[in-house]
């Protein structure tokens, strides 16, 4: 598993295209993560949590602040079949980032359907959106961004800032006791949350996206 989740009973921009054989790295976006590295290993080739659709989501917030920081290379799948394998054989080479605790200010989530957009927004007022738990895979990551306390380079199995979620030994891997981003715009194929709070829920569709 690329990950485990605690249990707690309580995102248009163009699509990815990965090409596998020339992964040996990965770069993840310098704004929102001080331009690490993300090294795959042998060793740390990353099984997906779950089958992925392939379709890309824009999430964007004016402010993200968090509490406990993880990030760390996944390997992700897709559905056997999936319409949306094109070049990739059915598999993205992803970036997981994952938060303890989180809030989003002024979140704006939209997927492209082909000249319509599904668009959600929430937290646009005097309450942002909040998460705990929250794992995010993200070919692109962008915005200005600033880590407390951070460690850089360590591997992916040993990361302790989100309890219940690592990756896999020889990955490298980066964790914080918090982190800020402003202006935050993600790519991404999927989130998961073991809470996940929407203030001011607005869901339509649009002819444009975040």
């Amino acid at each position: 598993m690329p990950y485990e989740e605690v249990s707690d009973p309580s995102s248009p921009m163009p699509h990815g295209k990965v090409r596998w054989r020339r992964f040996t790295a990965m770069m993840v976006a310098a704004g929102a993560v001080a331009g690490t590295l993300v090294a795959l290993t042998a060793q740390g080739v990353l099984a997906a949590q779950f089958s992925l659709s392939g379709m890309p989501f824009t999430v964007t917030a004016t402010r993200l602040d968090g509490t406990g920081f993880e990030q760390f290379a996944t390997l992700d799948h897709m559905a056997p079949g999936s319409p949306n394998e094109g070049s990739t054989g059915g598999q993205l080479v992803l970036v997981v980032s994952a938060i303890d605790r989180a809030t989003l200010t002024n979140l704006c989530q939209s997927i492209d359907l082909g000249g319509e957009h599904l668009k959600i927004t929430a937290g646009t007022g005097n309450t942002p959106v909040t998460a705990r738990t929250m794992v995010v895979d993200s070919d692109l990551i962008t915005g200005d961004a600033s880590f407390d306390h951070i460690d850089i380079g360590q591997d992916a199995s040993t990361l302790k800032a989100v309890p219940g979620v690592t990756g896999n030994i020889g990955v490298f891997g980066q964790q914080a006791r918090t982190v800020t981003i402003k202006n935050l715009r993600q790519n991404n194929f999927a989130t998961t949350a073991a809470q996940f709070t929407l203030p001011g829920l607005h869901l339509s569709f649009t002819s444009d996206g975040c």
